[in-house]
C-alpha cells in the first residue's frame, strides 16, 4: 500500500478494488485509516456498517490496540491478517556494498523474466490474502505478478543481473519494483531468487534503488513489509533504513460466505 495512502493522508479513504474482485471471484473494499488522520473508530464503523462489499481489507494504526475487539461486534468475521511495517531511508546517506564487476542492473525487463522473478522470490511469502479462507494463495501470487508487470510497464523496475556466470550469458538474480513520485522512490516489491539468498546480493539491489533515486533527485526511499519479514528488516536496518509506522491488516468478511466455504470443504473432504 502506497506511503503516501498511509503515512502522509490525512482522511480515511474507502475505495472498491475491481483487480481484487475479479481475482477472488467476491467483492472486495480496502478502507484505510492513514497514521495521521487522528480518525476515531466512529468513522471506521460507519464504513463497515453501510459497506456492501464481501470483504472490507481494512488497514488501521497498530497504536489502536481496542479497535479489533469493537470490529468483532459489527456483524461480519473479523480475519487478523497481518501487520505491515514501514521503513525509510534518507537518500545518500544509505550503507550501500562496493561495486562488484559480475554484478549489474538492468531496467529493462521481460514479461516472462518478470514473472519468474516475482514466481520465485514471492511464491512462499506469508502475505495478508493467505489468512483469508476465501482467498486462494494462487491467485495471490497471480496478483504480485500482475502488479509487477504494471511497474515494468511503466519504466519503474530495476533488475540484478550477475554477468559473470559465464558463456550462457547474464543470469537475472532479483528484482525490484518501484513508484517514483516527487521527492520519493517507494520500492513496492523486492527481493532475490531463492538459490542466490544469502550472498550480501540484496545490498546491492537497494544500493541500485537509492542510486536511481538520487540521480532523479529524490529525497528518499521508503519499503513496507509483512511484520514476521524479520529477515529483510534486519537488511534494512543495516543499509541504514529506520522504522516508521505499523499498520494492522484485518479482513472483515461476510459471514455467510465463510459458512458456505467451510460447507463447501467438508463436502469435497468427504
Amino acid at each position: 500500500m502506497a506511503w503516501h495512502d498511509v503515512i502522509e493522508a490525512r482522511a480515511v479513504r474507502a475505495v472498491e478494488s475491481p483487480l481484487e474482485s475479479a481475482r477472488f471471484g467476491c467483492s472486495v473494499e480496502r478502507l484505510t485509516v492513514p497514521a495521521g488522520s487522528g480518525a476515531p473508530f466512529s468513522a471506521v464503523r460507519e464504513v463497515l456498517l453501510g459497506s456492501v462489499a464481501d470483504v472490507v481489507v481494512l488497514r488501521y494504526p497498530a497504536e489502536h490496540v481496542g479497535w479489533f475487539a469493537e470490529l468483532t461486534a459489527l456483524g461480519r468475521t473479523a480475519v487478523f491478517a497481518d501487520s505491515l511495517v514501514y521503513w525509510r531511508l534518507r537518500a545518500g546517506e544509505g550503507r550501500g556494498p562496493a561495486p562488484s564487476p559480475d554484478l549489474r542492473t538492468s531496467g529493462t525487463v521481460g514479461p516472462a523474466e518478470v514473472r519468474a522473478l516475482v514466481g520465485d522470490i514471492f511464491g512462499a511469502y506469508g502475505n495478508h490474502y493467505l489468512a483469508n479462507p476465501l482467498f486462494d494463495a494462487g491467485e495471490a501470487l497471480a496478483g504480485y505478478q500482475e502488479w509487477a508487470l504494471r511497474s515494468s510497464a511503466e519504466g519503474e523496475c530495476l533488475a540484478l543481473e550477475d554477468r559473470g556466470a559465464g558463456a550462457e550469458g547474464p543470469r537475472l538474480l532479483g528484482l525490484a519494483t518501484l513508484e517514483e513520485d516527487g521527492p520519493r522512490t517507494e520500492i513496492l516489491l523486492a527481493g532475490v531468487v531463492a538459490g542466490a539468498q544469502g550472498r550480501g546480493l540484496y545490498a546491492h539491489l537497494l544500493r541500485a534503488v537509492e542510486d536511481r533515486a538520487l540521480a532523479r533527485g529524490a529525497a528518499e526511499v521508503v519499503i513496507s513489509t509483512q511484520g514476521h519479514n524479520t529477515r529483510v528488516q534486519r537488511a534494512w536496518a543495516r543499509y541504514g533504513f529506520e522504522p516508521v509506522q505499523t499498520l494492522l491488516t484485518v479482513h472483515l468478511v461476510r459471514s455467510r460466505l465463510l459458512h458456505v466455504r467451510e460447507r463447501r470443504d467438508r463436502q469435497a473432504g468427504g
